[in-house]
Order: C-alpha cells, then sequence, then structure tokens
C-alpha cells in the first residue's frame, strides 16, 4: 500500500502574498489540484497536511478525490510530515511538496521504484553552477560541482523506518534543523538512494514564479501604395515601381514587428509612442524605432525569444530579399537567424493587396521573463 503525504502547510509569506499559495491559482486551477491529480493513480492515500484555517478550503479540492484527506500540520515542515506520518497506512509512503504542480508520472513512478530497490529514494539533480560554502560573506569551501546535487520531491521511503527517523529526531528536539525527510533519515537510519528529477519540477516559492514565463504578441500592419522607386522591409530596401504611403519610411514589417511587441509587454501601441503628427518621426528610420521599443520591452523585464512574421504583397517579388530582412531583423531583435521567420505570399490577386493597393504584415512574437520587476 503506498500512502502520499502533501505537504501544504505554508502560509505564502516568501511569495508576499495573504493566503497559502498552494490555494493561488496557476492556468486556471489551484496549485494544489496538479499534485492531487499526478499521485492519484498510485496512491491508496493521499493525506493533505495543511494549516487549520486552510482546511475548509481545501477539503473542498479533495472532492473529486475519494482517497485523499486531510491532515492538520504543524508551523515547521517536519511537524506537519510527523504528524501525517502517524495517520499514514501505507508501508510506502511518499512526501511531496505541494507547491511543485509540475511532477510526472515518470517522476512518481521512478520515486517508487526506486523505494522497492533501495528502500529510500529522493529526487534530486545534478547542479549545473558551482555551489560554495560561505561563512561571514566569505567562500570557505567549494565542493567538486560532480559530487553536488539539488534535492526535489517527492522523496520516498518505508514508512516504518522515515517514522523512525522522525521518532529520534522528536525525542532529541532537533526538529527544526531538518528542512527536508532525507536529511531526517540520513541522520538517523542510513545515506538515502537518489534518482534523477526534472528541471521542470519546480517548487513555486516566490510571486513570479506564479507568473507565465512567456507572452506571446500580436501586430499587423497596412500601408498603401503610393509614388516612389522603392519600399523598405525589415530595414532592407527593395527595388519597386511605387512606394509606400507613410509618415515615417513606411516599412510595414517592422512596424507589425513592434506592434507585436508592445502588446506582448503590455504596452500601448506603436501610434501613442510614435504618433504621425509629431514632425520628429516624419520619414523615421523603422530600425531606429524598433530600438525604442526594444528599450521598452526590456524596461520590462522581457526579450524576444523567436518572432514568426508574413508578408501579404502581390508585388514586388519578395522571395530575394527574405534572407536579408531575417538577417536584420535578427540583429535588431539581438535573436539567432533561426528565431525569425519571415513568409511572403501574394493575395492571389484578391482585394487590395491583389490589385496591388497595398501590402498588409502580420508578425507574432514570443518573449521570456529575463528578470523580475
Amino acid at each position: 500500500m503506498i500512502s502520499v503525504i502533501l505537504c501544504a502547510a505554508g502560509k505564502g509569506e516568501r511569495a508576499g502574498f495573504s493566503e497559502n499559495k498552494v490555494l493561488r491559482e496557476l492556468n486556471g486551477l489551484p496549485v494544489l489540484s496538479y499534485s492531487l491529480s499526478a499521485f492519484s493513480a498510485v496512491a491508496d492515500e493521499i493525506l493533505v497536511a495543511c494549516r487549520a484555517e486552510d482546511e475548509a478550503r481545501i477539503s473542498a479540492l479533495l472532492a473529486p478525490f475519494p482517497n485523499a484527506r486531510t491532515v492538520i500540520g504543524g508551523a515547521f515542515r517536519t511537524q506537519s510530515v510527523y504528524f501525517a506520518l502517524h495517520e499514514a497506512k501505507g508501508d510506502l509512503v511518499l512526501v511531496h511538496d505541494a507547491a511543485r504542480p509540475s511532477v510526472t508520472k515518470k517522476i512518481i513512478d521512478d520515486c517508487i521504484a526506486c523505494v522497492r530497490k533501495y528502500g529510500s529514494g529522493v529526487c534530486a539533480l545534478p547542479a549545473t553552477d558551482t555551489t560554495v560554502l560561505v561563512r561571514d560573506g566569505r567562500i570557505v569551501s567549494v565542493p567538486a560541482r560532480k559530487d553536488v546535487f539539488a534535492v526535489q520531491t517527492p522523496q520516498g521511503f518505508m514508512r516504518d523506518d522515515l517514522l523512525r527517523a522522525y521518532d529520534r529526531a522528536f525525542e532529541e528536539e532537533r526538529e527544526e534543523e531538518f528542512t527536508d525527510d532525507s536529511g531526517v533519515y540520513a541522520a538517523y537510519i542510513a545515506p538515502p538512494h537518489i534518482f534523477r528529477g526534472d528541471r521542470a519540477n519546480k517548487k513555486l516559492t516566490y510571486s513570479e514564479d506564479f507568473s507565465p514565463a512567456e507572452r506571446v504578441g500580436f501586430g499587423v500592419d497596412t500601408h498603401a501604395f503610393g509614388e516612389g522607386d522603392h519600399i523598405v522591409l525589415g530595414g532592407i530596401r527593395i527595388p519597386h515601381t511605387r512606394g509606400l504611403v507613410a509618415h515615417s519610411d513606411g516599412d510595414v514589417l517592422v512596424h507589425a514587428l513592434m506592434d507585436s511587441l508592445l502588446s506582448a509587454a503590455g504596452l500601448r501601441d506603436i501610434g501613442y509612442y510614435f504618433p504621425d503628427t509629431d514632425d520628429r518621426f516624419a520619414g523615421a528610420d523603422s530600425m531606429a524605432l524598433l530600438a525604442e521599443v526594444m528599450r521598452l520591452v526590456r524596461e520590462q523585464g522581457l526579450a524576444p525569444k523567436n518572432v514568426s512574421l508574413s508578408i501579404l504583397a502581390q508585388r514586388p517579388r519578395l522571395a530575394p530579399h527574405i534572407e536579408a530582412m531575417r538577417r536584420s531583423l535578427s540583429a535588431a531583435l539581438s535573436l539567432p537567424l533561426s528565431a525569425v521567420g519571415i513568409a511572403a505570399g501574394t493575395n492571389e490577386k484578391l482585394g487590395y493587396v491583389g490589385e496591388e493597393k497595398g501590402i498588409t504584415c502580420f508578425a507574432t512574437v514570443l518573449l521570456e521573463i529575463v528578470r523580475s520587476m
């Protein structure tokens, strides 16, 4: 029989929330619901260790999971696990942070297999950064990186072994020393065995962890043909029998791109920042305006991850100029060339595009958060 203990007795203080963070929504569902769903397929029982003041709300979330029930936790994680262990009926127990909603079936299965083979199974990842030990603000030692792992959950053990270790820790009044179950087990039973975790199995700790890591933006722009002998697209001058009517240089592709960047960042459109009633922008180089938009986006702690652009133009023929446009925008956005996609097509002689009255461009951008605000 398998018992699962979900640690959900936190207050959300480090995230700056006024409520337990596992009750907050992530992509439309309470954080706790993800762990309940993940473990319900393998657990004979799920014990949710929570604060008394959260019990009513958490109990409501347990309705779809008949094998789940609440246990009142303590002021420290060790207390919550200890109380739940005393109520657990399984011979094998998995302990998981409810604030890790991205736990996968593979992680859970690997944990159970590790416990059955070795008596313990601790989810962990090898360190990718150099880690150091610090005392009084100074580095006192540098462990070999190959020997350093970051510990996650779930952590699995035979219930009687883990309870015996917890009994000893509480008898010696050391419960506040330990930050997880592997530490308690290691102190009183044996060095626990690890299995490989997943970088996506992240613990939600701070407020920014609840924000989307990526944002999508969309932009569209149209310019009519007028007098001239060339057009400008993506900063590239393209010879043509006509030009595009615009207050600036008429780079309709860059204008659509700027709007997509601004919308993804939650900012106003290009007409707000570069109004056509302002003589400063008469004949302006749109690539210079794009640089200003990039500055605004970076101020929001964001950066483009990739862009996808589509041009509708009956004429001129754009295929020979696509690669030059990609290189131009790649440099302007500080993106690899592979992250800039541009497609061009006609409108089969239909509508204003097909009648060669104008050009329309569409832009989609994916922004990623590079720093918290």
